[in-house]
């Protein structure tokens, strides 16, 4: 059964393998195989579950909340998000405005069929709305019981830390950060990281087996596997390409022997990878079939020993990106 782990320095508990449904629910899956994917998580021990109003423009948090219908509330840690644009695409359709965060947490508790969630993050840094705003607009959510806590996703170090300021004067729990993390993509070791280590922030990293790269299954000069995520043009390529060259998929291909002394496949080896890291409280993984939810729990528990952490290192290279710039990427910095 899958482990938890304290969210930051709050009280809440969740599990360390989390179960998010970007882009495949209401978009890559059909919902019957979407439910029998969270079932399949629900039946290895994962109770948390990470979602955002964008995914597939509302109909992602549509089919979670169908597939966990019938489930104890209390028993289930659920995560949401809000930031990008939903519904027409009007003026305050987008942001962290206060007018559209307070639509968009109605919004999305209707469509999980819910009261509360337990966490309710800022999918990004709103650069055209003062911070003051949105932390406010958080604070009467959580004050109203419609969240319990609060969090960001790929937001800067300084972002975070002033983030967290307001928070504590607010008296709300923000406890979280959800960045991109792997092997490959490093950036939030350097800075954010500390900063959230600083103000009791965890990470519930996204992307642990870099969008399928670091399963191995992309062999370097070969046509990328029909029916993988580098041929879905829909959405999935774009989010993959950068990670589609030779080097890197030959240095990938070198962690093979790594994992098999461990007894791991090439996923459950990512997927421990950074569960080693001491401020991550959970990783995402998402499925289009329940048996890759059952495989990749077995990489709860597991711990790397140093010398083959160095290993891994020494194997990836230079192939890995590192650069704490590139967490400003992530998001738009005007609306």
């Amino acid at each position: 059964m899958v482990n938890y782990r304290y969210l930051g320095n709050s009280g809440l508990k969740i599990t360390e393998l989390t179960y998010g449904n970007w882009i495949t629910h209401a978009s890559q899956v059909e919902n019957d195989q979407a439910k029998a994917c969270v079932r399949a998580a629900l039946d290895v021990g994962i109770s948390s579950f990470d979602t955002a109003d964008v995914y597939a423009n509302t109909g992602a948090e549509v089919v979670l909340g169908e597939a966990l219908k019938g489930e104890r509330r209390e028993s289930l840690e659920i995560f949401t998000k809000v930031f990008w644009t939903t519904g027409p695409g009007g003026a305050n359709d987008m942001g962290l405005s206060r007018k559209h965060i307070m639509e968009s947490i109605n919004g999305s508790l209707t469509r999980l069929q819910t009261d509360y969630v337990d966490l309710y993050q800022a999918h990004r840094y709103d650069y055209d709305t003062p911070l003051e705003e949105t932390m406010s607009a958080f604070a009467d959510i959580v004050h109203a019981g419609k969240a319990h806590y609060i969090g960001v996703s790929e937001w800067t170090a300084d972002q975070i830390r002033a983030g967290a300021a307001l928070a504590k004067e607010l008296r709300i729990p923000f406890v979280s950060s959800q960045p991109q993390y792997s092997m490959l993509w490093r950036v939030i070791e350097e800075e954010v990281v500390p900063a959230s280590k600083e103000v009791g922030v965890g990470q519930i990293v996204w992307s642990p087996v870099a969008q399928g790269i670091l399963t191995g299954k992309y062999k370097p000069g070969q046509p990328a596997p029909a029916g993988s995520r580098a041929t879905d043009e829909k959405s999935g390529a774009r989010f993959i390409e950068r990670f589609m060259n030779d080097d890197l998929l030959t240095r990938v291909q070198g962690l093979q022997p790594i994992a098999d002394e461990l007894g791991l496949t090439m996923a459950q080896l990512a997927i421990a990878w950074v569960l080693q890291n001491d401020n991550v409280s959970a990783a995402i993984i998402g499925a289009s079939r329940p048996e890759q939810i059952v495989d990749n729990a077995k990489a709860s528990g597991v711990e790397i020993p140093a010398e083959l952490m160095t290993r891994i290192d020494e194997v990836l290279g230079d192939v890995v990106e590192r650069d704490p710039a590139r967490t400003v990427e992530a998001g738009p910095r005007s609306r």
